[in-house]
């Protein structure tokens, strides 16, 4: 009896462990399905400095109540690079060029026109009271009004034409504004606006004034202006009293638009005025920043590190490390899907971000493999596949704690960083969260299946856990206790140190483009010229890292850090130039 109870929970046990793992097996099914589903049909966005983009220069222009000097330029470059960012444009580059330009530079977009619309509204949002239509109820037009800037007349969304007051609340008073579909009530697509504590009172007072007038009267309504046009003029609810007033300063702005529309409209509210007007100078298409060659060589040195990676592993853990490079192969296609799917453009310092989290997902592996091995040894687990499941287990809580730490810097990258910097920080998030799907289920997945095949049952030490092997047995026999003189290992890094601190004290810093700022040259050549052409003899010249692009058809556009006049006219005498700030 007692055997036989012996048995039955050997069987509870194993089922126990075969549902498990089924059940993972399963989830590493569809996670790579899906991810190849969308690899093959949604295309991944290239940098600037991978494919280029559009390219638009903007010009700021003085009004008679504010001066575009450089220091409104700067307000109104950090107000379109937020316009930007909600239109969902990745990677964008925005720098100002000279006093009243900033130079725009957009991967990806395949509406430019439409970009720079946007981009150069200035958006001048407004909320007045109305004080009656502008005609008679003859048809007549009324009497202009006495005093234009306490009264302006406005058509309305159906074209009758409104006396409006001055305006009670401006774009100053509006916290925020968000586009939302409504599927209950079936309005539509409408945009809320939540209005700022001051934005809140007075909102109160001009619908408290208007809920005075019966329902029905023109002067029961409130008109949204935009740019001088009224977008919406709803009427104050008949539930409100008179001299009450809606509290909570939120409104619903609702149209007839559609969803781009009422997103776009969202996007100019929140995104606030622009301090000064901006107008569009040039837009062209440009090339990417990176030649070829350098695009090759980064290429080649990802894949030379992972397959060295990938050799190593395999003959430290020979079947387990097999296993686990079949497991990074599907980390690179998680990745790429869930880049693709979420719509985020890979650049170079992307591509560095998904090769750090290959390491990581290797760094994952071995902590479950060495674990195991001690498992094995210590003849506490006395199979590959038991020592295999304790060392998943016990290695889990430094796996989490290394990751969920490189997925608090990537966050931290991705909230205050802009530009590539912002894109490495996207990517390494992504590679991080890919790397733990790769290491912690379907590495395992493979490993247990692997382990419970009988050739391999009877064979423990191709597994590369009931064995340290050749690697490891070499570096035990030779003992390499590198603590075993500390003092002088302290020495030494001690004068590394100082060799370093005093380098840079003597040296400094090199800066780049970006923090320095240099100068940006326009060459117009009669034939197209290849823009890696320009690179070399730019680096022969001794400016290796000069950023060229090709611009237009003919065109070619060059920004070097320090360029003097002679320098820069000694290849092309006929030029346009222009000096800026950093990155121009």
């Amino acid at each position: 009896m007692k055997r036989r109870n012996d048995q039955n929970k050997r069987n509870s046990g194993r089922n126990k462990r075969n549902k498990s793992l089924r059940a993972r097996a399963l989830i590493a099914l569809a996670v790579i399905a899906g991810s190849l589903a969308i690899a093959l049909t949604v295309p991944v966005r290239l940098g600037l400095d991978l494919r280029g983009g559009t390219q638009i220069m903007l010009e700021t222009r003085s009004t008679p109540t504010t001066e575009a000097d450089a220091a409104a330029t700067d307000r109104t470059l950090e107000v379109l690079r937020g316009r930007i960012d909600a239109l969902g444009v990745a990677e964008p580059t925005l720098v100002r060029s000279g006093d009243q330009r900033i130079l725009v530079e957009l991967p990806g977009v395949h509406d430019p026109k439409k970009a720079a619309d946007v981009l150069g509204r200035t958006a001048q949002l407004t909320v007045h009271a109305v004080l009656g239509p502008a005609r008679t109820s003859d048809g007549a037009t009324a009497p202009p009004p006495s005093d234009p800037a306490a009264e302006r007349v406005l058509p309305d969304e159906s074209g009758q034409p409104l006396r409006l007051r001055a305006a009670d609340l401006t774009g100053r008073d509006v916290e925020g504004a968000d586009a939302r579909f409504d599927q209950q009530g079936g309005a539509g697509w409408h945009v809320t606006v939540d209005f700022t504590k001051t934005g809140q009172g007075r909102w109160k007072q001009v619908t408290a004034r208007a809920a005075c007038h019966p329902a029905d009267d023109p002067q029961r309504r409130v008109a949204i202006v935009l740019d001088n046009k009224i977008i919406s003029s709803p009427q104050v609810d008949p539930s409100v009293p008179c001299g009450a007033g809606i509290p909570g300063g939120t409104t619903q702005i609702t149209g007839s638009f559609d969803g781009t529309e009422a997103r776009e409209l969202a996007l100019l509210i929140s995104g606030g005025a622009l301090p000064v007007p901006v107008e569009t100078v040039e837009q062209r298409t440009v090339g990417a920043t990176l030649g070829d060659a350098a695009i090759e060589a980064a290429a080649w040195a990802a894949a030379i590190g992972t397959a060295l990676t990938a050799l190593f592993i395999i003959a430290v853990y020979r079947l387990m490390g097999l296993l686990a490079t079949a497991a990074l192969v599907c980390y690179g296609l998680i990745s790429y899907a869930a880049l693709a799917a979420l719509g985020a453009t890979l650049t170079l310092p992307g591509l560095a971000g998904f090769v750090l989290a290959i390491g990581m997902a290797v760094d994952a592996n071995v902590l479950v493999f060495e674990r195991a091995r001690e498992e094995y040894a210590a003849r506490s687990r006395p199979t590959p596949r038991s020592a295999l499941t304790a060392g998943f287990r016990g290695a889990l809580s430094a796996i989490a704690d290394s990751n969920i730490t490189t997925l608090i810097a990537a966050g931290l990258l991705f909230a205050f960083a802009s530009g590539p910097v912002r894109g490495f920080g996207i990517t390494l998030g992504i590679g991080v969260l890919a790397s733990m799907v790769s290491a912690l289920v379907i590495s395992r997945v493979l490993a247990e299946y692997a382990v419970n095949r009988p050739a391999v049952f009877r064979r423990p030490r191709i597994t590369g856990i009931a064995s340290t092997g050749w690697v490891r047995d070499r570096l035990l026999r030779r003992e390499p206790f590198l603590l075993r003189r500390p003092r002088r290992w302290l020495a030494a890094s001690a004068v590394l140190l100082a060799v370093a601190a005093s380098g840079i004290l003597a040296r400094g810093l090199d800066f780049g483009i970006e923090f320095t700022g240099g100068r940006l040259i326009e060459y117009a050549t009669s034939t197209p010229v290849e823009p890696d052409r320009v690179r070399t003899a730019l680096t022969d010249a001794g400016f290796p890292r000069a950023v060229v692009q090709s611009s237009g058809d003919t065109g070619l556009t060059v920004r070097a850090e320090h360029l003097t006049n002679a320098a820069r006219c000694a290849r092309h005498p006929t030029t346009r130039r222009r000096r800026g700030r950093p990155g121009d």
